[in-house]
């Protein structure tokens, strides 16, 4: 069982409300303002995820660039022997999902980029639950100011990109098949030409890019902020400890082995989530690019 109280006096809803809570105008004014409630505010912005979005994904552009510097004809090393691996992997799956050549000089590095970066921002769940909000909170020398590491626990980060993949699509089909082709097909897919079936094809042609890019985005979401939330669950084990007795050790025992284990098979997890956006957002592009 956990105590009523964890670390700082606060209670176990508490101490997950706060983890849950990011870093926004009204909170650095007032770092005791509570989270105006559901999953999206769209009078804030999430200066953490912003943060960490942009500084992950200047990293994976680095990676990506000192890979490519650092080729050569030889025997490659470690690094640029994992970097091969990856983008002959994405090459292959760009190649057999998008069969224009010229379109996939521009979509397999993207996916490329897409599939580290996401990766990149997942394994920020890896690190200790309060490691970075604490560095964050002593260099601010306010102990309740919040920070969340984790963009892609945050919806507006998630759906951001698959709003991004959304317009590729819509880019997409207007290059590959006209403005005049694209609205034929979609006043005329999937149901006929006839034209008292216009309507009803177009809103199922919006229903389709909708439930697509809703989706996308809510998958990845929905997944790392599970797994952010388990890590905080775990985390309260620690906030139990009340002294050297045996339940105190047992349920620091029992963090630390639930804790490795949950982090262990996160691993793939987020690695799995990160897939399988690139591969979602290479079929949708795909798709663009074929007739009905």
């Amino acid at each position: 069982m956990i105590s009523e109280h964890t670390a700082h006096g606060q209670s176990p809803g508490d101490y997950i409300v706060h983890h849950l809570t990011h870093l926004t105008r009204h909170t650095l004014a007032d770092s005791s303002a509570k989270p105006q409630g559901g999953i999206i505010d769209w009078s804030v912005v999430n200066y953490d995820t912003l943060f960490f979005s942009a500084s992950l994904g200047l990293l994976t552009v680095f990676l990506l660039w000192l890979g490519a510097r650092k080729a050569t004809s030889g025997a490659p090393g470690r690094f640029q022997g994992c970097v091969e691996v990856l983008v002959e992997m994405v090459a292959n799956q760009a190649k057999g999902i998008v069969h224009s050549p010229e379109s996939r000089r521009f979509v397999a590095p993207l996916a490329l980029t897409v599939f580290l970066w996401i990766f990149f921002m997942n394994a920020m769940d890896l690190l200790p639950v309060d490691g970075l909000p604490w560095l964050w909170q002593t260099a601010m020398n306010n102990p309740h100011i919040q920070l969340r590491v984790v963009p892609t626990a945050d919806l507006s980060a998630t759906f951001g990109m698959s709003v991004g993949v959304l317009l590729l699509c819509i880019f997409y089909n207007i290059k590959i098949k006209g403005m005049a082709g694209w609205v034929h097909e979609l006043f005329t897919t999937p149901f006929g030409s006839h034209p008292l079936l216009w309507p009803v094809n177009l809103i199922m042609q919006i229903i389709e890019f909708g439930a697509k890019t809703i989706s996308h985005g809510m998958r990845l979401f929905g997944n790392m902020y599970a797994g952010e939330l388990l890590f905080m669950l775990i985390a309260l084990l620690g906030g139990a400890w009340t002294g050297y007795n045996a339940g105190s050790i047992m349920l620091g025992i029992a963090q630390v082995v639930a804790g490795l284990a949950w982090a262990i098979f996160h691993i793939l997890i987020i690695t799995l989530q990160a897939f399988i956006f690139m591969m979602l957002a290479l079929v949708y592009i795909g798709q663009a690019h074929e007739g009905h």
